[in-house]
């Protein structure tokens, strides 16, 4: 993995200091209902302040589609991030344009201004030169510590950089990509990634880079249902991807070939009816993976076997990767192995911990354990696509160190 310039690296005293944050927020009208990407961003922030530059932030927030939506207004950040800084964050209803340079002009040392959603101009997508030149305008350096959306070659994380230098990784984005690339790249071991969620197709590129450097893969989720069959296995009604056996069989031919410990449940618990919508289940049983999984009943989480095994695995690492749920923990009948396997990554205190993103996160942060680990990425997607080894547009694009 190339390096690249950081915040420490450039004179920030009296500069305006332009930076991409990711402040996709999960909104509830004009509550955040999950402030983690801003308190995320406060050591950047702060940094910039504590070195006396003008500090101008900018992000999007969900999908407004290319235009103002009131929806997906930024507003309540603003709001959020002066409680949080504990002093006056101002707001301007555009990212770019008369407006924005005006309140930019305006902003004294030590300010904090956000600027509106980058989505609201359809040009932020299209990476269009004319919207980056103008947010450019905005800044004498950039600085992209948004790491979940360094995956989109975007005009505020990609062409933003031809226009304006020097352009370096925030704290949080250098944080990112120690812990994703340099933790994992070398890993202290054994080195043991637990991996979950609905989809195999989701994750085997991420699965077969692993493989390469893994010593334990533990697989939970619907994705286990997949590996079941590519190995025989009867599963019922449980979600699957046929079509995928065989790339799961090629990735466990694969583990074989190279020695790594590659675990599937041993059991699971199912039920006889699922309502996701109304998070309710019917009847819950465990049968053992062996027996499989009767036709009419699906699995929905890893069973107590399982826990324990996954577990033992676990408490023996000395780095840990953690992507995706075992079952579907949203319903709290079924968020049992999720919950176990998050307190037994905190409960080893000795291994390098990383949460890799995603509904990962939000087990960890449920379960109350987000403080007992050693790194909880903000990237969804771009986790994804790093541990796959693709280069981010948005990361490519800072000055290298």
């Amino acid at each position: 993995m190339a390096s690249f310039k950081t915040l420490n690296s450039v004179d920030l005293a009296g500069k305006r200091v332009l930076v991409r944050v990711d402040f996709n927020v999960p909104l509830d009208g004009d509550t955040i209902t999950d402030n983690t990407r801003i308190t995320a961003a406060l050591p950047t922030i702060r940094h910039i302040l504590e070195q006396k530059g003008k500090v101008i932030l900018m992000s999007h927030l969900g999908r407004p589609k290319g235009q103002p939506n009131p929806k997906y207004s930024l507003r309540p950040v603003a709001t959020e991030l002066a409680k949080l800084l504990e002093r006056p964050v101002g707001f301007v209803s555009d990212c770019a344009g008369p407006e924005a340079a005006a309140a930019v002009s305006a902003l004294g040392e030590g300010g904090v201004l956000l600027l509106e959603n980058v989505r609201f101009h359809a040009g932020e997508e299209k990476n269009d030169p004319e919207l980056a030149a103008r947010l450019a305008a905005l800044g004498d350096l950039y600085v992209n510590d948004a790491f979940g959306s360094a995956h989109r070659a975007h005009a505020s994380t990609a062409g933003v950089t031809e226009k304006l230098r020097p352009a370096v990784a925030g704290f949080l984005m250098e944080k990112e990509l120690k812990f994703l690339g340099e933790e994992t790249a070398h890993p202290k071991r054994p080195f043991v990634v637990i991996l979950g969620g609905a989809k195999v197709s989701d994750k085997i590129n991420v699965i077969n880079r692993l493989l390469e450097k893994a010593d334990t893969i533990l697989i939970g989720g619907a994705m286990a249902y997949t590996f079941a069959l590519a190995k025989g296995g009867k599963i019922g009604d449980s979600l699957s991807e046929p079509d995928k056996v065989e790339v799961a069989k090629a990735a466990l031919e694969k583990a074989e070939k190279r020695g790594v410990k590659f675990l599937l449940p041993v059991d699971n618990q199912i039920t006889d009816k699922l309502d996701f919508d109304n998070l309710a289940v019917g009847e819950l049983k465990t049968v053992a993976a062996a027996d499989g999984i009767p036709d009419g009943w699906e699995g929905v989480d890893i069973g107590p076997e399982t826990i324990q095994l996954f577990s033992k695995e676990v408490a023996g690492a000395a780095t840990i990767l953690w992507n995706g749920p075992m079952g579907i923990f949203e319903i709290k009948a079924c968020s049992e192995g999720t919950f176990a396997i998050a307190e037994a990554v905190a409960a080893n205190p000795n291994a390098v911990s990383i949460i890799g993103g995603g509904d990962s996160v939000k087990a960890v942060n449920r379960a109350g354990v987000a403080d007992k680990v050693s790194f909880i990425s903000t990237g969804g997607g771009a986790s994804l696509e790093f541990l796959e080894g693709k280069e981010l547009p948005g990361v490519t694009a800072l000055d290298p160190a």
